[in-house]
Order: structure tokens, then C-alpha cells, then sequence
């Protein structure tokens, strides 16, 4: 990790996101730095209850053994196994025998889906989450995550679309909560042209996060541009101060 660079978001988000909270961030490796090492419960358990020891400081990693959601684990790219029954789980369920979460009106939709799902494979064998101001020199994170209230989403939104043609700069795709966080930002910091993703609309991992935010993910080499951006676009107006004094006050 490039400490100047850390240093220099951190500097930009207290002057002008200040009260927002920081991102946290993850990354791939074979061989983790004493990070917590999250275990498998024997209930389900979404790893967004994990992620909120990472923003209290608590720097945390999960293995293929961590899981206790089929989704998690396929999500974060450690199995391509589904659960049984899986496209009735997705829809509309099995009549005294499973019930269906009705994300998608026929099953037949949700093999459709998962045909054209693109395939993740975890890169290592450990996926590390740190809150942004945790970073260290050997740190290299692979996406940022922001979970963030509209207000600042609509800056990070914004941003992200500054130096691009492009009128998508941001993508939504359907995906559940991990998936936005950690899958789809981490594929597109392969493409020619990264793009952030915004996420969290997963109705089954919304208790997890604040009623009032959304995620917003961004591959990490996009997210250095945006750094840099910064200070020539449209936070430096007066447009964006109306927003950041908002932002500000309700973070008393």
C-alpha cells in the first residue's frame, strides 16, 4: 500500500466528507498478518455481521472453513456449490418443504441467472477486511467499500463519473449483499475501464446494515483516480459545501 496515498484520502475525506465514515477495504493472500480469523458458526450467519467489527477497528479474514452461508462462500469465491434446491430457494419455494425468498418470479429465471453469473475464484486462500486508516505498508487491498447515507453517496456517485464519457460509470447488478461488496468490484478491477459498484439492496442481508446506507465498491485502481480527482471537480463548489455542511451536522 502506498502510505502517501492513504495518507492523502484520509486528508480529502476529513475536509471534505468530515463526519462520514471511513471504508473499509479487502484483499487476497496466502499468508495473513495475524488478522482474526473468522469461524464457521454452526447457525447461518451473513458475513455482514462480521464486517462490523471491521469498522469499530478490528481487522478481520475469513478461509474456505469460515462460512456458514452457501452465499458467502461462493460469493467471496472459495466454492461454486449452490445450495440444493437452490433456483425454488431464489423463488418461489417448495410447498411444505422450502420456502422460497421470492427474489425472482420462476425458477426457471434463476438458472438463467445463474448461467449468465460470472464465475469467481478467490485468488488466495485468505480474503482480509480492514478498515481503511488500518492499512499498513504491506497491505495491498484489492476494493474499497463504502457504507455510506445518501448524501454521500451521491459525492462518491458522482466522482466516480467525473472522468469518464461513459453515462455508466456506476453499475447496480442484481447480486446478493456480499456479492456487490466483494465479487462484482473485484472482476471489474480486471476490465479496461473499472467501474464502481453499488450494492446492499439484498433484502436478506439489510438487518445486517443501518437502515439509512447503501454500499458503494470500488475497485482500487479507479479509486486512486478518484483520489486524485478530487480537488479539480465539483467538491471544491459551492454546490457540494451545502451537502458536506449536511453531512456534517448529522454526524454530531
Amino acid at each position: 500500500m502506498d502510505i502517501a496515498l492513504k495518507e492523502k484520502f484520509i486528508r480529502l475525506w476529513n475536509k471534505y466528507f468530515d463526519g462520514a465514515d471511513l471504508p473499509i477495504v479487502f484483499y487476497y493472500t496466502d499468508k495473513p498478518a495475524g488478522e482474526e480469523l473468522i469461524q464457521s458458526s454452526s447457525n447461518h450467519r451473513c458475513i455482514m455481521a462480521d464486517l462490523a467489527k471491521v469498522f469499530k477497528g478490528r481487522s478481520i479474514c475469513f478461509n474456505t472453513d469460515s462460512f456458514s452461508c452457501f452465499g458467502g462462500k461462493r460469493y467471496l469465491g472459495y466454492s461454486q456449490e449452490l445450495m440444493k434446491n437452490f433456483e425454488y430457494f431464489l423463488s418461489c419455494g417448495i410447498p411444505g418443504k422450502l420456502e422460497g425468498e421470492r427474489y425472482k418470479k420462476t425458477p426457471e429465471l434463476v438458472k438463467d441467472f445463474i448461467e449468465k453469473a460470472p464465475k469467481f475464484e478467490a485468488p488466495g486462500k485468505f480474503i482480509v477486511f480492514k478498515r481503511w486508516d488500518k492499512l499498513q505498508e504491506s497491505d495491498e487491498p484489492d476494493v474499497v467499500i463504502f457504507f455510506a447515507p445518501p448524501d454521500v453517496l451521491s459525492g462518491l456517485f458522482t466522482l466516480a463519473n467525473f472522468d469518464v464519457s461513459d453515462p455508466v460509470g456506476v453499475i447496480c447488478p442484481f447480486s446478493a449483499g456480499c456479492g456487490s461488496i466483494v465479487q462484482h468490484p473485484y472482476l471489474e478491477k480486471e476490465s479496461d475501464h473499472p467501474k464502481a459498484v453499488l450494492g446492499m439492496f439484498d433484502v436478506s442481508a439489510r438487518p445486517y446494515v443501518s437502515a439509512d446506507v447503501l454500499t458503494f465498491s470500488i475497485p482500487i485502481n479507479k479509486f486512486a483516480t478518484m483520489i486524485d480527482n478530487v480537488e479539480e471537480s465539483f467538491l471544491i463548489t459551492q454546490s457540494w459545501d451545502k451537502v458536506h455542511k449536511r453531512i456534517e451536522r448529522k454526524s454530531r
